[in-house]
């Protein structure tokens, strides 16, 4: 048996389809400014990348977004998380990606943000910008519930780890430190920029970020004028808008006071105050001119500051309070540390630096060469990196839960589902089976397919011949029949295969396979029909068609076409072309076996892809007992590789497939493969009585019931048709002609050998009752 747990290549893929949750920009806050920073650089740095933004606004209108918010709520609207949680759901999302803040959602203490993730179907990667030390009974709860529902939670320091596991109680292993992204600027004289700012000559202080009375720039004002003594030319730079919820309120009046003191203590020239939100651009200018950025904040409890973050990353000489943030990012001399509320000690500080230039520079280049790791280009592949980690995680926990017991392993303690072909009319037109569909909707635009037609040719003559028909089936049946009959090319004796929806052939000869099929399904309909003029047209076509198999090369056509010989010989056994081409395509399949086949690889490929289950199949229905014992082999094999460590089926998946020697593909996993062993494991049951095979084919069955690798459910109860798969972390929703057909066969088959076991029970009953009687 085999698994693909301890199997990391399948892991490293960057998903794609990431929805980034948070307030976004034109909204002023650094939230909104981290999250078009984070969008931005995965669109950027993670190729292919296919991301969106759910946005979050703090007024009923919302803003006006720029094309990547595909979505927005008010946060004050619980019934809008709900429905933002069922958008994403119907959205390709591979994983959501949420910016948690207090402030920015609604309910106590944030507490509706918890209604969208109690609501997703993908993992949920939490980024949590503040941590608090001693929480509210309600935010602790709130910021425990939001790590909870989330695979993968990230924080930017030591500190802000320590307190998720100590005061959170967050497991360790699930917490991942990412630093603050910053932009990439090169390390320049700040001469280059002050020019832009009218500074020439100066020597300039810079604060910026949202004006708030918690920032504590009246401690840098009081400072200027002792700096001024001993730095004549010094410039303070406020840059930043008051915060939105603060001018709502108060209007002005923090910055009005803020100018009133700066003319009372005579530096009111030594400051100015930029009133505006700045973008990336602009903000790498005001950071490109400062000499020293400071951040005076007021207390300690600041876990993450991406104003720091920036200006210690562009190697800026920083003077900071030492709140949690600022004391791991400027340790070690790379900034300096200054007591909190201290005009005094924020001056003696920047009159050092200023005076001092060696000294300066040096910590510049000791914060910028640091710096390096926290640009965004490096950021965001730690970001996919946890991205990863959580959808393993999340397949983890699913593996886990999967509830393996679906009835026990006999026959009589499983109960086949009702047979529905709701779906199977959905996609059957007066033409044929359309071959796609987007979701459960027939997708027009991409046709048909002889392939698709073929399979449900044999679809229908299955289930009429099983009882389960009715008049609707015959009806569709004809226009399968009309539909191949229509892909005969009598100048190559073969099939064609793809059809536009206007009815138009995309080529002149299909693939060996669409051959193939077309050929097993006439044989299925002159071995199994009851109507005579499908079998005489059956025979017809297949006169024609059957001698080219010999011609091809593929071994699955070839398996088809044997599928076809075996189904048309219930009737016709003694026909010599079809025994003679019978023993052609077995030699040839056999000389491929022989050429290939190793004691730990006995197949009749170096590579296993699709269908191939088909290539055991035909030697176990041969007849001929050599073949039929190194089919069951080869059959076994199959299944024992495709079994998982829990014993569930665990196909060979269709990206890279297997390999000889190589690693195996285990996703995307094909309804095609389960039917394909399905109908193998009921032959080999068949041929040898072996109520093992039987237990097998149904626990493969299963596959579709939600016995796999997610515990979801690939068919779909409601429409009745058949999902196109599983992909590495979720179900393709899709529900094509293939699927669904694969699903339909292999429950037909199940149907078939049932109704064969209990005719045979109820025959020996009578002869029973016969004979004692």
């Amino acid at each position: 048996m085999t698994t693909y747990m301890n199997d990391s290549t399948v892991w490293n893929r960057n998903p794609k389809n990431v929805a980034f949750i948070g307030d976004y920009l034109p909204r002023q806050c650094g939230i909104a400014t981290f999250t078009s920073d984070l969008y931005k650089s995965y669109d950027s740095f993670i190729p292919d990348s296919r991301a969106m933004v759910v946005s979050v606004n703090d007024t009923p209108d919302g803003y006006n977004y720029p094309n990547e918010v595909r979505y927005d709520f008010y946060q004050h609207d619980q019934e809008a998380y709900r429905k933002a949680a069922e958008f994403l759901n119907s959205k390709d999302t591979e994983v959501v990606c949420l910016q948690h803040e207090y402030g920015i959602f609604g309910g106590p203490a944030g507490s509706y943000i918890l209604t969208l993730l109690r609501n997703l179907t993908m993992p949920v990667v939490t980024t949590f910008h503040t941590i608090l030390k001693t929480p509210s009974e309600e935010q602790l709860l709130v910021l425990k519930s939001i790590a909870d529902l989330s695979s993968r939670v990230i924080c930017m320091s030591e500190k802000g780890r320590d307190f998720l596991i100590n005061i959170y109680e967050v497991p360790e292993e699930k917490i991942d430190i990412i630093p603050h992204g910053i932009p990439d600027m090169p390390f320049v004289d700040p001469h280059f920029y002050k020019d832009r700012f009218g500074m020439e000559g100066k020597q300039t202080l810079l604060t910026f970020g949202l004006l708030s009375p918690n920032k504590g720039i009246e401690n840098v004002i009081r400072a200027l004028p002792r700096i001024r003594e001993k730095c004549p030319n010094v410039v303070y730079m406020v840059l930043g808008a008051t915060h939105p919820h603060l001018v709502r309120h108060e209007g002005e009046a923090y910055r009005d006071s803020l100018k009133k003191l700066a003319a009372d203590c005579g530096v009111r020239d030594h400051v100015r105050f930029y009133n505006q939100f700045v973008e990336l651009d602009d903000l790498r200018e005001y950071l490109g001119a400062a000499d020293i950025y400071i951040t005076p904040y007021l207390n300690e409890a600041q876990i993450t500051s991406g104003t720091l973050a920036y200006s210690f990353g562009v190697g800026k000489a920083v003077v900071s309070t030492p709140y949690w943030h600022a004391e791991e990012l400027l340790a070690d001399e790379r900034g300096v540390l200054v007591p909190f509320n201290d005009s005094d000690a924020i001056a003696e500080q920047v009159i050092n630096l200023l005076t001092d230039e060696p000294m300066r520079h040096a910590m510049r280049k000791r914060g910028y060469m640091m710096g390096r790791d926290m640009i965004w280009e490096r950021v965001i592949q730690h970001y996919a990196d946890s991205f990863a980690k959580a959808r393993r995680e999340r397949m983890t926990t699913i593996n886990n839960q999967t509830p393996y017991d679906m009835g026990g392993n006999g026959r009589a303690a499983f109960k086949l589902p009702a047979l529905r072909l709701d779906h199977l009319y959905r996609l059957t037109d007066s033409t044929g089976i359309v071959q796609h569909a987007r979701y459960h909707l027939p997708f027009y635009e991409e046709g048909y397919c002889t392939d698709d037609n073929a399979r449900a040719l044999i679809l229908a003559v299955m289930l009429q011949e099983t009882g389960l028909g009715e008049r609707k089936l015959a009806q569709a049946a004809d226009n399968y029949c009309a539909f191949l009959n229509h892909a005969y090319s009598p100048d190559h004796h073969r099939f064609r295969n793809f059809m536009s929806y206007d009815r138009r052939w995309l080529e002149e000869v299909g693939s060996d396979d669409s051959t193939g099929r077309t050929i097993w399904a006439l044989g299925v309909c002159i071995g199994r029909a009851t109507d005579r003029n499908t079998v005489t047209w059956a025979m017809s076509m297949l006169e024609k068609v059957l001698p080219t198999i010999v011609e091809m090369t593929s071994p699955r056509a070839w398996a088809f076409a044997l599928l076809g010989i075996y189904e048309y010989q219930k009737k016709f056994n003694d026909d010599r072309l079809a025994k003679t081409i019978q023993r052609q395509l077995l030699d040839k399949l056999m000389f491929r076996y022989t050429e290939t086949a190793t004691e730990d690889w006995p197949w009749f490929e170096d590579k296993l892809t699709y269908d191939n289950a088909v290539l055991a199949h035909v030697l176990i229905r041969s007849g001929d007992e050599r073949l039929v014992k190194i089919g069951l082999q080869s059959l076994r094999w199959l299944v024992d590789l495709q079994t998982s460590e829990r014993g569930h089926f665990q196909p060979i998946g269709s990206n890279g497939f297997y390999t000889k020697g190589q690693t195996r593909a285990y996703f995307d996993q094909q309804p095609l493969e389960a039917q394909s062993t399905v109908a193998a494991t009921l032959a080999a049951y068949v041929v040898t009585g072996d109520e093992e095979w039987h237990r097998t084919a149904i626990r493969v069955f299963k596959w579709f019931l939600g016995l796999n690798d997610l515990g979801l459910p690939i068919y779909d109860q409601q429409t009745g048709g058949c999902r196109d798969g599983l992909h590495i972390d979720r179900v393709n929703q899709n529900q094509g002609a293939e699927s669904t057909l694969s699903y339909l066969l292999a429950l037909a088959e199940l149907y078939n050998v049932q109704k064969q076991h209990t005719e045979k029970k109820s025959v020996q009953v009578a002869i029973s009752s016969l004979v004692n009687g």
